[in-house]
């Protein structure tokens, strides 16, 4: 586990996971990147506005634009886990 690993108690772990966790989203919700060398990259991907349907009744509906979280591992991330 992560306490196991890092030396600290449960409690801190917690802690310095879920600090790290909100600084990602901050940053990449503000369109930075975060990037862990070695890890991956932490993004957002801007999607345009478009229109759609509704599968059921196939009348056209608008989607809005939106902002998506994105990931890409890195090599060293990728080369572990094959």
């Amino acid at each position: 586990t992560m306490s196991e690993l890092s030396g600290l108690t449960k409690v801190d772990s917690v802690k310095a996971l879920d600090a790290f966790i909100k600084a990602v989203m901050d940053a990449v919700k503000s369109k930075e990147q975060v990037l862990l060398v070695g890890f991956g990259n932490f993004y957002s991907l801007e999607r345009k506005a478009s229109e759609g349907f509704n599968p059921k009744t196939r009348a056209k509906i608008a989607i809005a634009a939106s902002n998506r979280p994105k990931f890409r591992a890195g090599k060293q991330f990728i080369d572990t886990v094959n």
